[in-house]
């Protein structure tokens, strides 16, 4: 017999002081309530219960055992409202995992207007270029970029983040400026090896034709803000995400190039461990999340001055 049924089986009928009534209130059988009752007594070794055709009266052990059952049916209610009341609140740590660039320059400063608005959360923000296994790293919500691949992770869709091909003035007053995107084969190009690790460009045309670009160049690295400190030093032309470029495109450190082709825009989403019984704090984060890249503007927004406060 299950233990926690037979105890709490025994305090509705204490409490109601009938077997038919204990019956009737938890939709069971009198006969399945008698039965469960009996097992208690013959699991516990000691009569609970006198009962005669006037009723039933508590013995002394029966009467010291409602009581320690009473004592652990309080305790069990204040573990579910403890539990229940945790996945309800926003509060407590979020460890959020994405791609470091991302990170620093747009979801850090997300974070400080999150807990602005939610002051009892605290973030563990893990950031890193390669692919978290969410359970072993203990991750609440990753934010991954491209396509995903078929799991049981849960996920929800956030937004869509552009890319732009770039140069810096020194560079082109050197170099040139390419017209084309086979133009590019013959330029120093710095690969960002997490993105483009096969050191092939990916364009579309005006008329929607891919072009696929072998680039070479002195730097490949897995750090996009490496990336961007080499393009802005005139060491080459490179490929960057928008929101990374746009201060250096605004202040004409950096210059866009090949407005007529476009690169790839990778997908963008929150992935968390399981779609079932997702936390509020975690539900409020992505939903967050989801009204900042749900903008298609969001890339312009001036991410400097938001993590600089």
């Amino acid at each position: 017999m299950d233990k926690l049924t037979g105890l709490q089986l025994f305090i509705r009928l204490v409490e109601s002081g009938s077997f038919s009534r204990t019956a009737r209130d938890t939709k069971l059988s009198q006969p399945t309530v008698t039965k469960h009752i009996a097992a208690l007594e013959s699991r516990l070794g000691v009569r609970l219960l006198n009962r005669n055709t006037r009723g039933m009266r508590l013995t002394e052990a029966g009467a010291l055992y409602y009581e320690r059952c009473k004592i652990i049916e309080r305790e069990l209610e204040a573990a579910d409202r403890l539990v229940t009341n945790l996945g309800e609140d926003i509060s407590g740590p979020l460890r959020v995992a994405c791609p470091a660039g991302l990170g620093r320059h747009v979801v850090l400063p997300l974070a400080r207007e999150f807990m602005t608005r939610n002051p009892g959360v605290r973030f563990d923000l893990q950031l890193d270029d390669h692919t978290l296994n969410l359970l072993e790293h203990g991750i609440d919500v990753a934010v991954r970029m491209g396509r995903l691949a078929d799991s049981a992770l849960g996920s929800r869709q956030l937004g869509l983040n552009p890319w732009v091909t770039v140069a810096s003035p020194s560079y082109l007053a050197r170099q040139g400026m390419p017209a084309t995107p086979e133009a590019l084969a013959t330029h120093d190009c710095l690969v960002y090896s997490s993105v483009q690790g096969d050191q092939r460009w990916h364009y579309l045309g005006a008329d929607a034709r891919p072009v696929a670009v072998p680039v070479r160049g002195p730097l490949r690295t897995n750090d996009v803000d490496s990336i961007l400190a080499a393009t802005l030093a005139g060491m080459g032309i490179a490929t960057l995400p928008a929101y990374l470029a746009r201060a250096a495109i605004a202040r004409e450190a950096l210059v866009p190039l090949l407005p007529e082709h476009t690169l790839p825009v990778q997908q963008m989403h929150a992935v968390y461990p399981s779609p079932r019984l997702v936390p509020t704090k975690v539900q409020a984060w992505i939903s967050f999340l989801q009204t900042q890249f749900g903008d298609p503007q969001w890339p312009t927004r001036d991410w400097e001055t938001l993590a600089s406060g």
